[in-house]
């Protein structure tokens, strides 16, 4: 179970609080939070403090979603493993 939620927003940002486990149906209501964001201008950041776990599919979103104005933030240090990132 994922749950989002607006930390911040503004005419620039959008700041989207991840809380739970990125895996199994809630890669697919991440998907659409982010493109519905990105429609718009504004860039958009990720906070995974609250994320516990990213399974393949969530990891390949994260992955894809970095090429574009999207920024992950505040991974603990085994989601940052499991991203393929330094901390």
């Amino acid at each position: 179970m994922l749950r989002i939620s607006v930390k911040e927003s503004n005419a620039e940002v959008v700041t989207l609080m991840l809380e739970g486990k990125v895996a199994e149906d809630s890669v697919e209501l991440l998907a659409s939070s982010c493109a519905e964001v990105l429609r718009g201008p504004r860039q958009l950041i990720l906070d995974f403090s609250g994320v516990s776990f990213v399974d393949k599919r969530g990891i390949e979103l994260i992955h894809k979603l970095a090429s574009s104005r999207v920024a992950v933030v505040n991974c603990s240090g085994f989601v940052a493993q499991q991203l393929g990132r330094k901390g």
